[in-house]
């Protein structure tokens, strides 16, 4: 049971609580009446004490009905669902939807009826959707199994709601604006479907270029919401509305990255790094849904703007760079030719004024000026009622324009009925058209972020001379120690450890118990130097005079040793001091970083990057990413900064190494992923010196409620990192020695030379056609994977310090995560040498290692070679279609 393809699209439904009065609690008969009239299903009412509802026999209990349901609703009181479920679950439904309300948002007595409903279902594995939700709803299967009157057009925009009462609100406005919709859901309390298993569902939906999410609460199951959003928004837009929070209570940190790494800072990274684009006004919701989902998406962010209301074009002017885009630059062709269209009074820039008498021709004309400007990526067409252009027959005049151009045109009619009708021609055309020219650059807003994100997901990340592995069993030695002693904090000299096992430079420093050690470190390091209290129970020791710097003497080294314990004793009495450390100083710092982390209650590790010192909290200037980085997403993570211009050379400074700190901040991921131990960490400041960075100072906390040895793989991230425990070394039959190993995105490069350096045979036997272009967003879709969803393990050859991949083996796992299907290439200079069975033996372990039921492949008859090796391993065949065959391996049963 519980396949959310029959419950999205039912044979057979049963209404439980369905009746004939009007106002009945809660929406029997809305229920039922939409059900029926939900095309050609068959639908029995279910109802104790009716015989007849709307003239449809009705049956007493879910157990009498004739047939086995696909989907039942129920709309009975609170009370009386989990009995209903377990009856549900005796009778074989695939799927129920709960309309009923009164559960957790009721209180304690509702919690434990939800905990009841969940309790039964463990017995029956259904699929539930709510309870508390409005239903679900597919215009283009013409299903309506909610209580809502209105029935929304079919379109291409599906809507996911975790709550009724807003969420229906938005329904209502994208109802009321014409919008279509493929899909409509309210999750509820979502205490079994939620938004990952909705995405994943949509992912395959051929009517859904788009998803529009509105979320309250946080997303269900975070690492499938997470893994089905990066696949979903690789190829389609999703758009997030999502209120802010208010109460930063995750904001209580110990070290500055936990105290500024609030809620909404880490859903706007998590929501970055997966693509997703959020909103933040609700009116923005439908109109960046229609944007990102139409033809024409602009290549970059400037944008042109030309109107006949010169007020107007400044004002869109302003709004656009107030929200971070960028007016396009024209080219002096552009300008010359806008000459010669527009009176001579005109602006001669961008915005472009067309001036009052603006007709449609110099309208059109205008446009296709502007859109053939080189250094224009899109244009904004605004107009206002000035009689000499009339709005529709500019409308259709825009719409030929648009016709032949590949770069998006946005327009903004302004005024009420007179220029309703060319709006609507224009959105019945594909144009977006708004009523404001400030929706409008928020509408370009968004399309340029979305492209950004896709550029980010798509970027292939140099690759970085670093350790995939080091050595990190000390260290977890060290923490054991540290939790037996019961210390969640690690002394300085411990956490610098933990950096320069990761590649991160460190200054020279020394733990001194005395002074007399204190004396002989600085004589060995030489001053000046700089002196630092060392205890666990001090976290920001220039708050309580534990820092001195610029000691150039013993003299001086003396008295600081001394003034430091006297203000630890006056201004942290309680505090355990274990010594002083003795630091070589950097006299002349360019530039002072800070580098952390923290754990988020519902995300797990998150990493803060931007402008450190003294003065962090205050400037507040930093981003934030999710771990696992690579140089694509340290580079990004930096240029998100404002430190990040002034690390380009600032003031006659030396520009910083960046390439140096994407080794840094990536060495820095490997280190949070090692180690799930780690609470909250800074590195501050981490300082720019001629170019290089060191860390001066680091202070790592410990989750003492983490015990790793214990711990799942990675519970502590949302993304799942590169999967060392697949590489391996092995032997082809001549002896010839490959590295097996999952493939990463620096592997495009490797990937394309293997595609573009095979037969045509073997390109046919892997993607069943001949394939004229390599292009790099098909290489994208095979390197930059999700660990958790698929696999891919590559064959890599090294000669000469070369890396070569001579083979892939990928396995894609279906949605619902029963099966599983491979695909092998084998460059033809090493087959029949035994990589290609090795490659599928290694993914049918991996399959059998995720649960599969089925592991299967799709072959054309004509591969005899891959057909035979199939069989040897096991596997069945069956025809597939007229030119392809199947073949298949049970993993279970």
């Amino acid at each position: 049971m519980g396949d959310l393809q029959k419950i999205f699209n039912p044979r057979t439904i049963a209404v439980i609580g369905a009746t004939d009065k009007e106002g009945v609690f809660p929406f029997g008969r809305a229920v039922l009446e939409n059900a029926l009239a939900s095309g050609n299903r068959t639908v029995y009412p279910v109802n104790p004490n009716r015989e007849t509802v709307l003239g449809h026999p009705c049956f007493s209990e879910i157990g009498a009905l004739p047939e086995p349901i696909d989907l039942a609703v129920i709309a009975t009181p609170a009370a009386t669902v989990p009995g209903i479920v377990d009856a549900c679950g005796q009778a074989g439904v695939e799927g129920l939807t709960i309309i009923s309300a009164g559960f957790r948002e009721t209180g304690e007595t509702g919690r434990r009826l939800e905990e009841e409903i969940i309790r039964i279902n463990k017995a029956y594995g259904m699929r539930i959707v709510g309870p508390n939700c409005l239903g679900i709803m597919r215009p283009p299967v013409n299903l309506n199994a909610t209580f809502l009157r209105e029935n929304p057009e079919a379109g291409n925009i599906a809507f996911v709601s975790d709550v009724g009462s807003f969420g229906r609100t938005l329904l209502d406005w994208g109802i009321s604006s014409h919008i279509g919709f493929s899909m409509v859901v309210s999750l509820g309390s979502a205490i079994d479907v939620d938004f990952g298993d909705v995405i994943d569902f949509l992912f395959e939906d051929p009517h859904t270029k788009s998803i529009i999410l509105y979320m309250e609460d946080v997303v269900g199951d975070v690492k499938r919401f997470v893994s089905a959003v990066r696949c979903f928004a690789r190829s389609k837009p999703i758009i997030l509305l999502k209120p802010p929070i208010l109460e930063d209570g995750d904001c209580a940190g110990l070290t500055h990255s936990g105290a500024m790494a609030g809620p909404e800072k880490v859903y706007d990274a998590l929501f970055r790094r997966l693509g997703v684009v959020r909103v933040r006004e609700a009116q923005d919701l439908f109109n960046a849904a229609g944007v990102l989902s139409s033809r024409n998406r602009p290549r970059g962010p400037r944008l042109a703007i030309m109107t006949n209301a010169r007020g107007i074009g400044i004002i869109a002017n302003k709004q656009l760079l107030c929200a971070g885009g960028k007016l396009a630059e024209l080219s002096e062709q552009t300008i010359q030719d806008l000459d010669a269209l527009i009176p001579p009074c005109w602006n001669r820039g961008n915005p472009v004024h067309l001036l009052r008498d603006a007709d449609t021709s110099r309208y059109a004309e205008a446009a296709e000026i502007c859109l053939k400007d080189p250094g224009v990526d899109g244009l904004l067409a605004i107009y206002t009622p000035q009689d000499f252009a009339p709005p529709e027959e500019l409308a259709a005049a825009l719409i030929a324009t648009a016709s032949k151009t590949d770069k998006p045109l946005l327009t903004a009619w302004m005024g009420g009925r007179e220029v309703q009708r060319g709006r609507e021609r224009m959105v019945e055309k594909g144009i977006p058209a708004y009523e404001t020219a400030e929706a409008a650059v928020r509408a370009y807003i968004y399309m340029t972020q979305y492209e950004r994100n896709l550029e980010l997901l798509q970027e292939t990340p140099a690759e970085l001379p670093l350790d995939e592995a080091p050595p990190k069993n000390h260290l977890k030695a060290l923490i054991r120690r540290a939790n037996r002693e019961a210390c969640s904090i690690l002394t300085e000299e411990d956490s610098r450890k933990f950096l320069r096992n990761y590649g991160i430079p460190v200054i020279p420093s020394r733990m001194a118990i005395t002074l007399e050690e204190a004396v002989d470190a600085a004589r060995d390091m030489g001053y000046p130097v700089v002196l630092k209290v060392a205890s666990p129970n001090i976290i920001f020791r220039q708050d309580v005079g534990g820092v001195i710097t610029a000691i150039d003497c013993e003299e001086a080294l003396k008295t600081a040793y001394h003034r430091i314990l006297d203000g630890v004793s006056q201004f942290a009495p309680q505090a355990k001091v274990r010594g002083v450390t003795v630091q070589k100083m950097v006299e002349h710092i360019d530039y002072e970083l800070i580098l952390g982390a923290k754990k988020d209650r519902h995300f797990g590790a998150v990493i803060l990057f931007g402008s450190g010192g003294l003065s962090v909290e205050l400037l507040r200037d930093f981003s934030i990413g999710l771990p696992p980085l690579n140089q694509t997403l340290a580079r990004r993570l930096m240029e998100e900064t404002g430190v990040y211009r002034m690390l380009q050379g600032f003031r006659g400074k030396l520009p910083a190494d960046l390439r140096q700190l994407e080794k840094i901040l990536v060495g820095f991921s490997r280190m949070i992923i090692d180690f799930p131990e780690i609470r909250e960490m800074d590195i501050n400041p981490l300082a720019v010196c001629q170019g290089k960075a060191i860390a001066l100072d680091a202070r790592i906390l410990l989750d003492q409620e983490v015990s790793a040895e214990k711990a799942p793989a990675y519970a502590h991230l949302v993304i799942t990192p590169y999967p060392t425990r697949y590489v391996t070394p092995w032997r082809l039959t001549d002896g010839t020695e490959v590295i097996l190993r999952p493939i990463r995105p620096e592997d495009e490069p490797l990937e394309h030379e293997l595609l573009t350096t095979v037969s045509e045979a073997t390109i046919r036997s892997r993607f069943y056609q001949n394939l004229k272009q390599i292009s790099h967003a098909m290489l994208v879709h095979s390197c930059h994977i999700d660990y958790d969803r698929d696999m891919a393990i590559v064959a890599e050859t090294r000669t000469d310090q070369k890396k070569r991949i001579v083979g892939i083996g990928s396995l894609t796992i279906d949605a619902n995560g029963a099966a599983g299907e491979f695909a092998v290439i084998v460059h033809d200079d090493f087959q029949g040498r035994g990589l290609a069975s090795k490659l599928l033996d290694v993914l049918i372990g991996i399959a059998a290692e995720r649960g599969l039921k089925e592991f299967y492949g799709i072959l054309e008859p004509t591969n005899g070679r891959m057909t035979a090796l199939c069989e040897k391993l096991g596997m069945t065949r069956s025809r597939f279609s007229d030119d392809l065959v199947r073949v298949s391996l049970p993993l279970v049963g």
